[in-house]
């Protein structure tokens, strides 16, 4: 049988350079916690899964996300993809978290592991990311992917490396 109910959905986003151009500019923790207070745009990426909302903290970033079916593979769950984008980005910003001005840092690796399967049914997901260890020139970060349950769905490490924008 054929579908024949079509969806549609439409989002904005703002021109990324504008995010690019802040880095480095002030703390990773000021930047974060504008984009949570709303006072400064969340990248595209986000508006593009649909976050729900995000907290921050030195050392600990949480995203909120309420699964829909645009998140959905073939199979009728939440895509991997949609859910390493999450784990990467609690543990990524958890790093940035920690940042100076001046200093920035990108991914370098990211270890995931699916737990459960995430559908409609299964609600608000948080994730919520850590800075294990931070040096000079590397940290090392995990992020946990849970229900409202706290039941483990998804969890991750990530290593990024720290370099200096100027």
């Amino acid at each position: 049988m054929t579908q024949t109910q079509e969806r549609s959905r439409t989002f904005e986003w703002t021109n990324p350079t504008v995010h690019a151009a802040m880095i480095g500019r002030q703390s990773g923790l000021e930047l974060l916690r504008a984009m949570a207070a709303g006072d400064f745009p969340a990248p595209p990426i986000m508006r593009l899964i649909d976050m729900a909302g995000m907290e921050v903290e030195e050392g600990s970033v949480t995203i909120h996300l309420d699964p829909q079916e645009f998140h959905y593979n073939p199979l009728g769950t939440m895509h991997g993809g949609v859910i390493s984008t999450l784990l990467d980005t609690a543990a990524a910003c958890s790093v940035h978290s920690t940042l100076p001005a001046g200093i920035g840092y990108t991914s370098l690796d990211l270890s995931v592991k699916f737990l459960r399967p995430v559908t409609l049914a299964t609600g608000r997901i948080v994730c919520t990311g850590s800075v294990l260890q931070k040096g000079r020139r590397t940290a090392l970060a995990d992020a946990r992917l849970t229900d409202a349950d706290d039941r483990l769905l998804a969890h991750a490490t990530s290593s990024c490396i720290l370099f200096d924008m100027l």
